[in-house]
């Protein structure tokens, strides 16, 4: 389920009226959160601080100790819930040689609803470019950056792929552009040392994380936006 900024504020405001997270909410928010983007996650605990600040400024410099523990307590506890479920699964990690790594990355673009952005030093493996390609088809929007050198090696997908459309942007310095990690609907990184080619599944000791913690997809997203800017 898709939730509004308004509405997610509305569940904080309405979980203070009491003072107290109770089960109920404390289960709510774990189910909510685990379905926000970065943006989202970011603005549920910004918003929780802004309404404690609210209640003791409205309470005044007379405000009862019993009112400011059980405010700082149903901070803790809200807190907890809506970054618990994140960091509980974190993280999911894949080693190659052997499908996983690739697995893993095909289940993330196949599963891509709005935005894909690719960040990775080759692409050749034909089953990941066509999976990308297939996202792009389906209105998801696609951004890849890539080194400019090893786009011009036997096998890559690069230019084949700018070729149906989708968005590509590549380094011109001397200097190669070796990153290798995504980001799918803004909510999830995939990272690691795998490069998105055959020799990487099949023969290499390669691997990757995949994260949803908001911290890691705000440094990366942040990197992406530079190198985009930088590149294009």
């Amino acid at each position: 389920m898709q939730y509004e900024l308004p509405e997610l504020e509305q569940m904080l405001s309405e979980s203070l009226a009491d003072h107290k997270l109770s089960r109920q909410e404390k289960s709510q928010f774990k189910t909510v959160t685990t379905g926000l983007n970065a943006e989202q996650r970011r603005f549920m605990n910004n918003r929780a601080f802004d309404l404690v600040r609210a209640e003791l400024r409205t309470a005044g410099s007379a405000t009862p100790i019993e009112l400011s523990f059980s405010l700082l307590r149903w901070l803790e506890q809200t807190q907890k819930a809506l970054n618990g479920a994140v960091d509980c699964a974190d993280p999911n990690v894949h080693f190659s040689p052997g499908e996983t790594c690739r697995r893993a990355i095909l289940d993330a673009v196949l599963a891509a609803r709005a935005s894909i952005d690719i960040c990775v030093f080759t692409i050749s493996d034909d089953r990941i470019s066509k999976a990308i390609l297939k996202a792009h088809q389906r209105g998801v929007k696609v951004r890849i950056i890539t080194d400019n050198d090893k786009s011009d090696d036997m096998g890559s997908d690069v230019d084949w792929l700018r070729e149906q459309g989708v968005a590509v942007c590549m380094d011109s310095s001397p200097s190669h552009m070796h990153h290798k990690f995504a980001l799918i609907d803004a909510k999830q990184l995939i990272n690691g040392s795998f490069n998105w080619t055959r020799s990487a599944t099949d023969r290499n000791q390669e691997n990757i994380m995949l994260s949803y913690h908001p911290k890691a997809i705000d440094a990366f997203s942040t990197m992406f936006e530079t190198l985009w800017r930088q590149y294009t």
